[in-house]
């Protein structure tokens, strides 16, 4: 694709995944080391919820589509704001200024963050065609909460997104034990919630933002 046939949004992805990606080919090139070489792979599957929800939000009914659309979109959404705890990789590594490295990790989130909304926004039109419009809100939340486990379970239990397929017996007996052992399980639920509700706040925020623009000047 042509990089002119682009929409503006798309451009500012690809300036923005770009930007990650320089500092660490820079990082690299100047130490000669491969520190924080996971971002590559980490904002690939970042892109993938992205390419799913664009696909979704084509659809203009429930079918066979739309539904594996939606499994699929929503399986890797975790992958998105899991580049946020990419941050706990931070540390003070003598052959760059910290401050450096403090840029790569704080534009990898920004970029997990970016990628997520995005997603988010498509799916929601889409929800919006299909779905009574009073329900939209509650059905979205109710998306960040399952994001907000996803990732818990993505950084600290190191499941991934195929392991609904490849490891489903595990994946199974560690949700299973969070739901029916709330109390022991309570970390779990903590950070659940409270990544959610990160989550939720940047969503409502964003899509509040329009309002709060000044009026464009023909």
């Amino acid at each position: 694709m042509k990089l002119k046939k682009l929409s503006d949004t798309k451009k500012l992805v690809l300036i923005s995944l770009g930007f990650t990606l320089s500092l660490l080919f820079v990082r690299a090139f100047y130490t000669g080391e491969l520190a924080y070489f996971f971002y590559p792979w980490n904002l690939f599957l970042a892109t993938v919820p992205l390419f799913f929800s664009s696909l979704l939000k084509k659809q203009v009914t429930i079918n066979y589509k739309s539904v594996l659309y939606f499994i699929l979109w929503l399986l890797f959404l975790p992958n998105a704001p899991y580049l946020v705890t990419d941050i706990f990789h931070f540390e003070h590594r003598p052959l760059v200024p910290i401050w450096f490295d403090l840029m790569l990790v704080v534009s990898g989130a920004w970029n997990g963050i970016l990628l997520c909304m995005l997603s988010l926004f498509s799916v929601e039109k889409f929800i919006r065609k299909v779905c009574n419009r009073k329900y939209v809100n509650g059905i979205m939340l109710s998306i960040l909460v399952a994001c907000g486990y996803g990732i818990y379970i993505g950084r600290f239990l190191r499941f991934n997104s195929w392991d609904v397929v490849t490891d489903p017996a595990g994946l199974l007996k560690a949700s299973t034990h969070h739901i029916h052992h709330p109390v022991q399980s309570l970390n779990v639920w903590v950070f659940t919630f409270l990544f959610a509700s990160f989550l939720s706040i940047v969503y409502f925020t964003i899509k509040k933002l329009p309002q709060a623009l000044p009026p464009r000047q023909f």
